[in-house]
C-alpha cells in the first residue's frame, strides 16, 4: 500500500516561504551540528513528489540535493523537457494526486515524500497523507506562503512526538487520524 509523508519546516506563524518564494530565513537557521531527522526520514522514502514552486526554488542547486527519484507535479511544466543533468533522476507530471499515487504504486513505490505547500494541501484534502513532521523555526514572517490552506472538513491529527533543539527549532510528528 502506498502512503504519503510530509517533512517540512515553517515559520512560527505557519509560512513555508515568503510571498516571492524566498526561504533564506530558513537556510539561515540551518545548524549542521543538529540532527533534525531528515536523513533517517529520507532513508525510508522511495520517491519524492514536489510542486513547481518547490522545484523552482531548488532547481539550480548543485550538487542535486536528492538521492531519490523526484516527480514534479505541475500543469505548466508537464510538457517541458527534463534538464539534461536530471534525466533519470526526475520527471514532470500533471496528474491529479490520486493518479500520481496510483502511477507511483504501479512502479513499485510504497513511501512517498510529499513536499511543497500547495501539493501538501491537495494531498491532505484527498486523504493521501499518512503522517507529517513539522519543524517550527523561531521567526515570525507576518505573511508568505502558508503550509495549510482551506480544507473542506477538519482533519484530525494524532500527536506522536515533539522535540526541541538548542537552536530554538521545535519539531512535532503527527499521524493523520483515520
Amino acid at each position: 500500500m502506498i502512503s504519503g509523508h510530509v517533512f517540512i519546516a515553517t515559520s512560527l506563524d505557519g509560512f513555508i516561504a515568503r510571498n516571492n518564494g524566498d526561504i533564506g530565513w530558513l537556510l539561515e537557521r540551518d545548524d549542521p551540528s543538529e540532527d533534525h531527522g531528515y536523513d533517517a526520514f529520507i532513508s525510508n522514502i522511495d520517491v519524492i513528489l514536489m510542486g513547481r514552486g518547490t522545484f523552482e526554488s531548488i532547481r539550480n542547486a548543485r550538487p542535486w540535493p536528492y538521492t531519490r527519484p523526484v516527480v514534479v507535479m505541475s500543469d505548466s511544466l508537464k510538457d517541458q523537457q527534463v534538464p539534461e543533468d536530471f534525466v533519470g533522476k526526475m520527471l514532470f507530471s500533471n496528474k491529479s494526486p490520486q493518479q500520481a499515487m496510483k502511477m507511483l504504486e504501479a512502479a513499485g513505490n510504497h513511501r512517498v515524500y510529499v513536499d511543497g505547500g500547495l501539493i501538501i494541501q491537495s494531498f491532505l484534502r484527498e486523504g493521501l497523507i499518512a503522517d507529517m513532521v513539522i519543524t517550527r523555526i523561531p521567526v515570525l514572517l507576518g505573511e508568505g506562503r502558508s503550509l495549510f490552506g482551506a480544507i473542506p472538513a477538519d482533519i484530525a491529527l494524532i500527536h506522536e512526538e515533539t522535540r526541541s533543539f538548542a537552536s530554538g527549532l521545535v519539531q512535532s510528528r503527527y499521524r493523520i487520524a483515520r
